[in-house]
């Protein structure tokens, strides 16, 4: 049994639901300490309240908002503060990695916990979806994407250098620079135990997740598309006409993503991800400023499987659009490379130390064992 930390973005639940999509499928045969910030600990602090796995709390980077756009100027602030206490918290990690004698380090886009590994030589995996902005080839881009993409290339690259593999999980799978190709492993998306044992169905609702904001522009087109709408992320309330509203419910959520017709929501990685591999188009709206969120919407296009409007945009005529296009959208989905847990499982495993009695390539066992646990 090998000592495994790991690390999480607290922004959004896209890099909780990867952690845990990993933990489950290790911690049957390793010992796991998770460290996290934000929603991301509230997350896994529930999940793995009665468990072996260990959930601590740590700061983090996180994006702030303001008149339903990115808050630039507030979130570099709070960075400022961040970058102030790092060496802190790097000191703080550096303790906690010698106290367990932790034999692997893996991070989803945390900056803190790599620099402590390598100062005290424990090697790092770096498992994400951002990287995919330093190593891929993203020429198709349209030119403002691209220019952008330059930009923030390398404040990724800044978060952390030195890992032993770059693991990059994502829903579209663009080239990679040749630089890159022998340190860079591609892979789908990390697909909850209860995603890849779902039988999906296609239902007669609409699922919607919008995070923060829904503009009434948006709110009107949904409420006269006909459809019963289940939304979730603007919090529980009455129902008003055709849209139902919803609280928090992971179990809830993902039964209506396993029986609707399609997805509409803003245009995060692991969301798209997962409703692609059940077989759902998406409708993605991505956060105004947050170009991440515009990139994976272009790749969504050029899929096939879906489309992407601008949230102004959004009304009775495009919505209806993308309803009379469902069944080609579906046709054009590629469930099968969607699924990127065993390829991540292979290259986790090659970096630990061998069990007894099995092999690092063996991860049919490890996805069977992740489904009963």
């Amino acid at each position: 049994m090998a000592t495994i930390l790991y690390s999480l973005a607290g922004e959004g639940r896209g890099h909780a639901t990867r952690v845990r999509t990993v933990v489950e499928a290790l911690r049957d045969r390793h010992r796991i300490e998770i460290f996290a910030p934000g929603v991301a600990y509230d997350l896994l602090s529930r999940a793995y309240q009665h468990s072996s796995v260990t959930v601590r709390r740590i700061p983090g980077l996180l994006f702030h908002y303001s008149q339903q756009r990115l808050d630039y100027l507030q979130t570099i602030s709070e960075a400022g503060r961040y970058l102030a206490g790092l060496p802190q918290l790097i000191r703080r990690l550096r303790d906690a990695i010698c106290s367990s004698r932790a034999d692997l380090v893996i991070t989803d886009f945390e900056p803190a916990l790599p620099r402590a590994a390598l100062r005290e030589s424990v090697p790092f995996i770096s498992l994400d979806h951002q990287h995919f902005l330093t190593a891929c080839d993203l020429s198709d881009l349209p030119l403002h994407l691209r220019a952008h993409a330059s930009i923030m290339s390398p404040v990724v690259g800044s978060y952390y250098q030195g890992q032993a593999a770059t693991i990059i999980s994502s829903f579209y799978f663009p080239p990679v620079h040749r630089w890159y190709r022998d340190c860079v492993v591609q892979a789908g998306v990390l697909l909850r135990p209860e995603i890849r044992n779902m039988q999906p169905v296609v239902g007669n609702h609409l699922l919607v997740y919008l995070r923060r904001f829904a503009p009434d522009n948006v709110m009107s087109a949904l409420a006269s598309c006909r459809r019963e709408v289940r939304i979730y992320g603007l919090g529980e309330r009455p129902a008003e006409g055709n849209l139902k509203f919803f609280g928090v419910s992971e179990h809830g959520f993902l039964q209506d993503l396993a029986t609707c017709q399609a997805l509409i929501s803003n245009a995060g990685n692991q969301l798209i991800g997962e409703a692609m591999f059940l077989g759902k188009p998406v409708l993605a709206i991505p956060e105004a400023r947050n170009f991440e969120q515009f990139i994976n919407a272009f790749y969504i296009r050029q899929g096939g499987g879906g489309d992407w409007c601008h949230v102004h945009e959004f009304g009775d005529r495009l919505l209806s659009r993308f309803l009379e296009h469902m069944d080609e959208y579906r046709g054009r989905i590629d469930r099968n490379r969607l699924d990127g847990l065993p390829t991540v499982l292979d290259a986790v495993e090659s970096h630990l130390p061998a069990l007894p009695g099995t092999s690092s390539g063996s991860h049919e066992l490890r996805l069977l064992e992740s489904r009963v646990s």
